[in-house]
């Protein structure tokens, strides 16, 4: 063999045992070291191996936000072992705030940092640190948003396709402006540069100032201008910006906070292994703390700045702050239904077991309060119906505290969401009969959780008040003694009634039921009166909640020989049923329940009302305040203690009504007895004699025999009209 061959042989079988080699290294999992290394000294990793993502955000390089932004990125570098490679990109290089936040719901952008007012358009709940004065300060605020309540918050980023990871910050936000900023009364006839919400806006306008919205990059301009007085911002905005420059004072009053939400997006987060997620998120919720610490470090030195420039500055004291928090603790409940009162009842919750707790040191003190419980829905389908509920137990509460409360002790209303769960309405109960001073528990909307939860409320001897929930048997029951009593619309009264009405019209009439507890009551109460007509005029049909098989069920109901339906749902399926019956070629008229108006109703119905001859069973309209003093009076405080304007309708009033009339009921109860002996309490209840109720005197509302307040004669045949109003329909 020559020697060419015997070279040519010798490169064949090196190659050869190299790639044997190489195949032998992969088999043990081995990986050939990549050309580039990952921060840390963690285990290099292949280029084709390394996700990379993108994150952006509106603040400058070299603030707090951007410092904790680079330091996130070196960490799930580290942490992710060089799978993850994050590139930060600040000053909106990426887009605007809106654009950034579409990219990151379409997939686009990877993660983005986002200012909470940004949000607040899609998930009005993002208003919640926007409150003015709600919050003690940084420690209480910090507690909620870490907690329960920002959990609740970043759960609702779902709705948008966003998976929401921390909370982190811009700052406290201070008043400037070129007088002294001390008192409510200060801010009176102020010009005031505000963005655009109406919560800040209200918010300058309960103190007397004028809210005018102007852009963020023209507010220098027209400070220096006069066109405005003043202005509210963080630190770092205000020393950014330079308004000290043209401002003569600052007011740290820590009011109300600019927190960004860390989030990613949703689409990028499911394509992310189980171990790379946890990455993200527990990357984001350890650097919270550092984020905050480096934010408040820098408004110290931005103090610094604002004072050299000439500026008097002033720190509100503790007298002062409660005196802005007494002025402004409306907004919160103005907004109660556009930040969620889900966040607002668990949020005093919290303050209610923080201070339970520093009760528990000083065991011989006297009570600071009675707890008024109120055990609802402030979340799922019925939220409306709970926080109507909740409202009129507010307004019955300040009203029986400015009298005195209950012998000396005033009331504090705790709510508890048990979210149309009974497994979690009965855990409520359990937690109410924990608190030292239950008065008692108003609950309602609905029939099946309370119908549950009735052992619970009889073994712990609760006295438990119905403004809404209609089931029979949530007062008509074998416990003895009868814990429950009832100020509201019940199915045994308005069962008969809407099916008298649709009967007047002539023909067959149909009676719809949701199978469920509250169904299941109404068609219990109708029996007997159907078996009394002739047979074949009305039929009873029943659908599944959720069930798409019911379109099906209305078109043929629709073609056959049926003049009337009787609708008994829930308010989502209410909704559905009636946009259903609006795509029939022949919509039969409708006489359904009350259930339909413990939702946003009209809002999503009311092209489908123009199809649909719609009405439904109230016990209490707008129009009777023209001829009954009481309920005109109640509705002129509700509308001063919400911001109701003169025209606007009351969410779910049948709710808020109830609720106030058996709070006074209760408390009146509970001044004949010792507020704290339930059985007591509940004695009283039954031989309460004559109340005077905003609508009508109950002579009395209740006996030993009867706990239903309300008669047929309270009810009325309602529809919306054009604008959405609850008025007669007979």
């Amino acid at each position: 063999m020559s020697k060419q061959a015997i070279r040519a042989l010798s490169l064949v079988v090196f190659v050869v045992v190299g790639v044997l080699l190489v195949l032998w290294s992969s088999q043990r999992g081995e990986r050939p070291e990549a050309s580039s290394g990952v921060a840390g000294g963690a285990a290099r990793t292949a280029a084709s191996d390394v996700r990379e993502l993108r994150l952006g955000l509106n603040i400058a390089a070299g603030s707090a936000l951007h410092a904790a932004a680079v330091r996130f990125a070196e960490q799930v570098a580290e942490q992710s072992k060089g799978r993850l490679k994050v590139t930060v990109f600040p000053d909106q290089q990426l887009g605007s705030d809106d654009q950034m936040l579409e990219m990151a719901r379409s997939g686009k952008l990877d993660l983005v940092l986002t200012p909470t007012a940004k949000l607040s358009s899609a998930i009005p709940a993002m208003q919640y640190a926007d409150l003015p004065f709600y919050f003690t300060g940084r420690e209480e605020l910090y507690t909620m948003l870490d907690g329960e309540p920002g959990r609740m918050l970043l759960s609702k980023l779902n709705a948008i396709d966003l998976v929401g990871l921390a909370f982190w910050e811009n700052g406290f936000k201070q008043f400037t402006a070129n007088t002294p900023i001390r008192r409510p009364q200060d801010f009176a006839k102020m010009r005031i540069r505000t963005m655009k919400s109406r919560i800040i806006a209200d918010q300058f306008e309960v103190l007397g100032a004028q809210a005018i919205p102007i852009d963020f990059h023209a507010t220098y301009k027209a400070l220096a201008d006069g066109a405005v007085d003043g202005e509210e911002n963080p630190l770092v905005a205000i020393v950014g910006m330079r308004f000290h420059e043209v401002q003569k004072h600052l007011t740290v009053s820590n009011h109300a906070y600019l927190a960004y939400v860390f989030s990613i997006s949703k689409a990028v987060f499911e394509s992310l292994s189980p171990e790379l997620r946890e990455v993200i998120r527990r990357s984001a919720q350890e650097l919270t703390v550092w984020e905050r610490q480096e934010t408040f470090r820098r408004e110290a030195q931005f103090i610094d700045t604002v004072r050299a420039a000439g500026v008097e500055i002033h720190t509100l004291t503790s007298d002062e702050r409660e005196a802005f928090r007494k002025a402004l603790a409306p907004i919160a409940d103005k907004f109660g239904f556009e930040v969620g009162y889900d966040l607002l009842v668990k949020t005093e919750e919290l303050r209610y077991q923080r201070e339970e707790v520093a009760q528990a040191a000083n065991p011989g003190r006297r009570p600071a309060a009675l707890v008024l419980g109120v055990d609802a829905d402030f979340s799922m389908r019925s939220a409306q119906g709970g926080g109507a509920i909740y409202r009129g137990v507010q307004l019955a509460a300040e009203e029986i505290n400015a009298d005195g409360g209950v012998r000396g002790v005033p009331l504090r209303v705790i709510g508890l969401d048990h979210a149309t769960s009974s497994l979690v309405g009965r855990k409520n109960l359990e937690r109410f009969a924990a608190m030292p001073s239950l008065l008692g528990v108003v609950g309602g909307v609905q029939t099946a959780v309370i119908a549950d939860e009735l052992e619970d409320i009889h073994r712990l001897k609760i006295p438990f008040m119905i403004p809404w929930g209609t089931g029979r048997g949530l007062v008509e029951h074998g416990y003895r003694p009868n814990y429950t009593f009832r100020v509201s619309i019940s199915d045994t009264l308005a069962a008969p009634f809407l099916l008298e009405r649709a009967l007047r019209g002539g023909g067959r009439v149909v009676v719809l039921l949701e199978r469920s507890a509250w169904g299941r009551s109404n068609d219990e109460v109708l029996k007997p009166v159907i078996e009394r007509l002739p047979a074949g005029r009305v039929e009873i049909e029943w659908f599944n909640v959720g069930d798409a098989g019911t379109e099906a069920k209305l078109r043929a109901i629709c073609d056959g020989n049926a003049a009337a339906i009787v609708l008994v749902a829930n308010a989502v399926e209410s909704q559905k049923i009636v946009q259903m019956l609006a795509r029939q070629d022949k919509p039969l008229p409708v006489f359904a329940h009350a259930g339909l108006t413990s939702g946003n109703f009209w809002q999503t119905t009311q092209g489908a009302l123009q199809r649909v001859d719609l009405r439904f069973v109230q016990s209490i309209l707008m129009d009777d305040a023209a001829t009954h003093p009481r309920f005109r009076k109640f509705l002129q405080r509700y509308r001063e203690r919400f911001g109701l304007g003169r025209d606007e309708m009351v969410p779910s009033l049948i709710a808020t009504v109830h609720a106030y009339e058996l709070t006074h009921m209760l408390a009146r109860a509970a001044r004949q007895v010792r507020p704290d002996d339930h059985v007591a309490v509940r004695g009283a209840l039954e031989a309460l004699g004559a109340y005077p109720g905003v609508l009508r005197d109950y002579n009395p509302p209740f006996t030993s025999d009867r706990h239903d307040a309300l008669e047929r004669g309270q009810l009325r045949l309602a529809r919306f009209d054009a604008r959405g109003r609850i008025v007669v329909a007979e």
